[in-house]
């Protein structure tokens, strides 16, 4: 029979969910009125500058987001250098974190090493630029995939991961006649799906939201993503230099404090859809690719 809880065990869970809910809310509130904010007028804005739940309803921030076609191609650009980034992303870093997680593999520590090194000490943003401009890759979606193909951290975590699997797989696999590839491209990698769904979010999240690496590498404004449209935007609404011909002839600048909520709004929407579906994956690979060195 299960014992009352003490009163102090109580008041200690009191005091511990209302912590955890003022974390929570301070969290959730910029969310609610940077949303709501997208959604009201620049006048309701104007006498009361925090804003949960807007009075006076208005699309006219994203309409003028929405203007030209412009957005639509930068959203699709975005699409696909996230998608073909993320693949190559997973693709890079499986095909070098199983054979990592080989103990038979020659020269694995020392492989390791120049890993770990690359975590500590980077080229710098000059000298990658300089390499990327001699490979012939500027102004090309490569120029922004192929620079952060394999992230050392998330490579490392991975191979951990492989790590724990039994070995006993393998080795059965092999006594059928399956090779190294067959084992990985049909054993490990099913197995490893929690693994392989947190870091496909990791990479997703981060070419979706990439703007200095465009910024620097992408000179064809039909060539930008949507994070530097928006910043484009945002620019000209300001009152910037920003191009006004790329946004077509009809754009005419929004309010501003209604234009950055809708912007901000916009370009996180994606992504925050797409994370609860690899919730479950997320928490269960991360856990298990952390536990054993």
């Amino acid at each position: 029979m299960v014992q009352d809880r003490s009163l102090g065990s109580r008041l200690f869970s009191i005091i511990n969910y209302t912590l955890i809910s003022l974390f929570a809310l301070t969290t959730i509130i910029p969310f609610v009125h940077v949303t709501a904010a997208s959604f009201t007028t620049a006048e309701e804005l104007r006498q009361q500058p925090f804003v949960l739940f807007p009075t006076a309803f208005s699309l006219d921030a994203y309409k003028y987001i929405l203007t030209t076609d412009t957005v639509v191609r930068s959203m699709g650009v975005t699409l696909f250098i996230t998608l073909a980034g993320t693949f190559v992303n997973i693709a890079m870093t499986t095909l070098m974190a199983y054979p990592l997680s080989r103990k038979t593999l020659v020269g694995r520590s020392r492989i390791m090493l120049m890993v770990l090194f690359t975590m500590l000490f980077q080229g710098g943003m000059i000298p990658t630029f300089l390499v990327v401009k001699q490979l012939g890759l500027l102004n090309t979606y490569w120029a922004v995939i192929l620079p952060g193909a394999i992230s050392a951290f998330n490579l490392i975590v991975m191979k951990n991961f492989f790590q724990q699997l039994p070995d006993g797989l393998e080795e059965s696999a092999k006594i059928d006649g399956a090779n190294d590839l067959l084992i990985l491209l049909k054993i490990v990698i099913p197995l490893s799906m929690p693994a392989i769904a947190t870091f496909s979010l990791f990479y997703a999240v981060g070419h979706w939201n990439s703007f200095l690496t465009p910024v620097l590498y992408l000179n064809n404004p039909e060539k930008w993503p949507i994070q530097v449209l928006l910043r484009q935007i945002v620019i000209m609404s300001q009152g910037g230099f920003g191009d006004a011909a790329e946004m077509g002839a009809d754009f005419v600048p929004p309010p501003e404090q209604t234009l950055k909520s809708a912007v901000i709004v916009f370009a996180n929407l994606p992504i925050l859809l797409v994370y609860p579906f690899l919730q479950k994956h997320f928490a269960k690979g991360v856990f298990l690719g952390s536990v054993k060195g």
